[in-house]
């Protein structure tokens, strides 16, 4: 008998990507030595002060449920770092412990989007943001973006692309796959051209910690009203822990968590009591080394592929990846990257992931691995792109 599944699961796409990682494993279990370039996780292991401090948490029973909106401990702590980072004052009354990233964006559309209204969101940009749009059916304005307003909203294109059916938009600062940042200002003229059209900015700012040369700035120093997304799993690489926070006006704040109670009924407890151990200065120093080691991988990796042909018009100022154009070599970019895995042995992600503005002529790389790494994947690269131009031939 033939079974009917639901609408919002037939509209929501696969990543492209897990077909290339499923190829690259199989490579590596076959032997191989694949260089994984394609996921965004950091190679670095959770950092040792938070793993004791997990460790400690189930050796003292910290395994039962917590409060919906999450260990009170973790949000004071989370409210000192927001004083103490971005000189905003936030009451940890408003924010909200998640499972990973992904529950706060649950909860924030959840929250905000009725059934046939949409958010803006750039294009490119991270999947997950108008899947989770589907899912509350809502959908996503995917606005083209490109170089020239380093792939972000700005306060104009708000104003072109918004009609009766918008009540928001979504950014990202650092940006995924991009890993460009909106300034202060920019943030704050997002924020009135919202405003004035009755919307709400809700921002990710998952990458925070993550900046080489430059700080990046909450939405919260402009705008107390918007919704921050964000994750203990880039900076603070707890990836598997799965562990998030979304910090909302106080306003929003009962709704939101009467959505956590139905949804997941808390973020994992083991996962917040190891958390606690984010903030102490010894996993700071831990965390700010790493971050170090991410901008000198940048530093080699981006004139590296500029010098073998690769297009990278804007110098990503954070997160831990290169938005590429291929047109140069032609061909598109799911076949380009099937190519360097089955010859090379290196792994990195089409543009179809991200959006449809020029995706197929786009790849993304993850400098998630060490320099030596990095070195061996830019050889194998430089040999791959001859035997691709002759495939083109």
């Amino acid at each position: 008998m033939p079974t009917t599944y639901s609408a919002r699961s037939r509209a929501i796409e696969p990543f492209h990507v897990m077909a290339l990682l499923a190829r690259a494993n199989q490579l590596q279990a076959d032997g191989h030595d694949v260089i994984h370039l394609e996921i965004g996780e950091p190679d670095f292991t959770t950092a040792a002060p938070i793993i004791a401090a997990g460790q400690a948490a189930l050796a003292a029973g910290h395994t039962r449920y917590t409060a919906a909106r999450g260990l009170p401990a973790l949000r004071e702590a989370i409210a000192g770092f927001y004083a103490q980072r971005y000189g905003v004052q936030v009451d940890a009354e408003r924010i909200l412990i998640t499972p990973g990233g992904s529950g706060s964006l649950l909860l924030a559309t959840s929250l905000l989007v009725d059934p046939g209204k949409h958010w803006l969101l750039a294009d490119p940009g991270y999947p997950c943001n108008r899947h989770f749009l589907r899912l509350v059916e809502g959908a996503a304005q995917l606005v083209p973006v490109g170089p020239e307003v380093r792939y972000q909203l700005t306060p104009e294109l708000v104003d072109r692309h918004w009609d009766s059916d918008s009540v928001g938009a979504l950014v990202a600062s650092p940006a995924n796959p991009t890993g460009t940042l909106l300034s202060r200002e920019q943030l704050g003229g997002l924020s009135q051209a919202l405003k004035a059209r009755g919307g709400h900015l809700v921002v990710d700012e998952i990458y925070h910690g993550l900046t080489y040369g430059c700080d990046a700035a909450s939405v919260l120093e402009v705008d107390d009203d918007a919704f921050v997304l964000n994750s203990f799993s880039k900076y603070f690489g707890m990836t598997g822990w799965r562990l998030g926070w979304l910090v909302a006006p106080q306003a929003a704040v009962a709704d939101l968590e009467k959505l956590a109670q139905n949804l997941y009924i808390s973020a994992p407890s083991m996962a917040q009591h190891a958390a606690l151990a984010c903030f102490e200065p010894a996993t700071l120093g831990i965390l700010e080394q790493r971050r170090h080691a991410f901008a000198a991988r940048r530093d080699y990796l981006l004139p590296a592929l500029r010098a073998l042909g690769f297009g990278i018009a804007v110098e990503p100022e954070g997160a831990f990846y290169l938005y590429a154009d291929i047109s140069a070599f032609g061909g598109d970019a799911f076949s380009f990257c099937q190519h360097f895995l089955e010859t090379e042995h290196v792994a990195f992600t089409p543009g179809l992931d991200f959006g449809r503005y020029q995706a197929a002529h786009h790849v993304r790389f993850a400098y998630t691995q060490d320099l030596p790494r990095l070195e061996q994947a830019v050889e194998r690269i430089a040999r791959g792109l001859k035997s691709w131009r002759a495939r083109e031939i």
